[in-house]
This record gives C-alpha cells, sequence and structure tokens, in this order.
C-alpha cells in the first residue's frame, strides 16, 4: 500500500490562467503557490505536470464558478471539464468547491496588503486558490 502524503492541490480556473495552492490535511496548512498560464482555459499542462510531481497530492480541489442567484456560472461547465480532465490525466480524485467571492476576497486581502491593483504583473489566482482550499478543508472538519 502506497505511502499517504496527505497533501492537497487547489485551483482558481480561469481561461488565461490557473491559480494554485498546496495544503496539507495533518498540519491543516494551506498556502498560494504559483499561477499558471491557460489559453482558452487549456493549462500549460507540462507545468501542471510538474506541480502534481512535485506536491504529490492526494485529492485535487476545483472551485466551481456560481452565480449570487444561486445558479452555476458561466466557466462552471468548463471548470468541471479541467477538473475530469485531472482526474483522467493524474488519476486522483476531485472535489468541487463553490468559488463565489473568492477572486473578490483574494483582491481584497491583496489591497490590505499593499498590492497596488496591478493584477495583470501580480495576479490574485494563487491566493483564491488557498481560499477554494481552505473552504474545502473547512467542510471536511465539519
Amino acid at each position: 500500500m502506497p505511502l499517504q502524503s496527505n497533501n492537497l492541490m487547489a485551483f482558481d480556473y480561469g481561461l488565461r490562467q490557473i491559480g494554485v495552492a498546496v495544503g496539507n490535511r495533518v498540519t491543516g496548512t494551506c498556502q498560494a503557490l504559483t499561477t499558471i498560464h491557460a489559453r482558452d482555459g487549456i493549462p500549460n499542462w507540462e507545468q501542471l505536470t510538474a506541480l502534481i510531481n512535485e506536491w504529490q497530492p492526494e485529492v485535487l480541489v476545483v472551485g466551481e464558478p456560481w452565480n449570487m442567484d444561486d445558479t452555476p456560472g458561466e466557466l462552471a461547465p468548463r471548470a468541471l471539464k479541467f477538473a475530469r480532465r485531472m482526474e483522467a490525466r493524474f488519476q486522483l480524485p476531485f472535489a468541487l468547491v463553490d468559488e463565489r467571492l473568492t477572486s473578490f476576497e483574494a483582491k481584497d486581502i491583496l489591497r490590505e496588503r499593499g498590492h497596488r491593483g496591478n493584477y495583470k504583473d501580480r495576479p490574485a489566482d494563487s491566493l483564491a486558490a488557498e481560499l477554494i482550499l481552505r473552504t474545502w478543508m473547512g467542510q471536511q472538519e465539519g
């Protein structure tokens, strides 16, 4: 039986970039990691594979876009497709988490830390992925 890493990896899916965060289920910690580039929602698979190989996550957590009126967001089907592709490619289970307002919250946190609002040069996506992962971890405790 292979050793369990207890590592987790979360993704804030987007058409041009995908935020990535990592965490550990034993320590209950998580952190923003990086942002990988995507072209029309298709990630740089080589970069993604390198991250998966390095961190050896047990579960992939993907933010699922929802609107404030409780309807699926425009990118929800594509985020699910991204999660299913990763599941098939890496043979890892995935979980979807309501990511409503995570990008807004991430930008708010970054502003409090002195970010000047140039999100093209310093994107908020990896912090949004961290917030997604924190949400998922909190759901597992309850």
